[in-house]
């Protein structure tokens, strides 16, 4: 995989340090909302954890171009890796800033399922001997880790993205709506607008990428330019989200401290 990048051009070591960048902007400032004061704090604890989660899969992304697994594959399955966990935390992101009264149920552990399966996947291989764990790749059928999952990933990213889309409307069709919120509003819809768009440019990366293999046999990550800028646009989405989470954490903290 990513084979593309075996000349350690400088093409690679520049692609390099913007991924890193990518890591170090989210883990800090995910980090900071775990100790944020203002607004909604269940918001505040999954736009964290949203942040972390998106930094560490790009990690997980750095490794495997460096081909740090295959160097060292007692690592190999490092439960850095969380696709199918990004929708869920944007989800609750914003429907629990738009309606901070809601209290969470049971029923809402459907929101988790997948999430924790995919973890479980990744703790119970990391844990595995060296010898096995070696023996297992991506496959096509694996929910977790292969197409099958990339495939769930596209589906759940997108739906909850609508569904995110219809709290937000709900919400501003909801009749007098005190200032506070509708500036929160304005927030929580820009930052699903920008998702949405960088999110089908990332989808178009992977479906291209996957067609051209599985039909017409061409390794499109073995084109430089193709494939950076496939990488690229996952991390779009993780210097999106930490740059929403910068805005919130320090200009815009008097807005997220409203909770009408």
């Amino acid at each position: 995989m990513f084979d593309y990048l075996g000349d350690r051009s400088i093409f690679f070591y520049g692609l390099l340090v913007i991924l890193i960048l990518g890591v170090i902007q989210g883990l800090g400032i995910g980090g900071l909302y775990f100790f944020k004061r203002s607004g909604e704090k269940r918001g505040n604890f999954f736009l964290g954890w949203l942040l972390i989660c998106f930094s560490l899969t790009l990690l997980h992304n750095i490794l495997v171009i460096t081909d740090f697994f295959d160097h060292n594959p007692r690592f190999k399955f490092l439960p850095i890796y969380f696709t199918l966990t990004f929708p869920t935390l944007l989800f609750l992101h914003v429907k629990l800033n738009l309606y901070p009264s809601y209290r969470m149920r049971w029923s809402d552990i459907k929101h988790f399922l997948l999430p924790i399966s995919q973890t479980s996947y990744f703790l119970f291989l990391f844990f595995s001997s060296t010898s096995y764990k070696s023996s297992i790749d991506r496959s096509f059928f694996n929910p977790f880790f292969g197409a099958f999952e990339q495939l769930l990933y596209i589906v759940f990213f997108f739906a909850y993205l609508y569904f995110s889309k219809k709290y937000i409307d709900r919400r501003k069709a909801a009749g007098k709506i005190l200032v506070g919120m509708k500036k929160k509003i304005i927030y929580l819809e820009k930052l699903i607008q920008v998702f949405f768009i960088l999110f089908a440019i990332h989808t178009l990366f992977i479906l291209v990428d996957f067609f051209s293999y599985e039909f017409l046999g061409i390794n499109l990550r073995r084109l430089k330019v193709y494939a950076g800028l496939g990488i690229l646009s996952y991390a779009a989405l993780v210097f999106w989200a930490g740059l929403y989470g910068f805005q919130t954490l320090i200009w815009g903290r008097k807005l997220f401290k409203h909770k009408n």
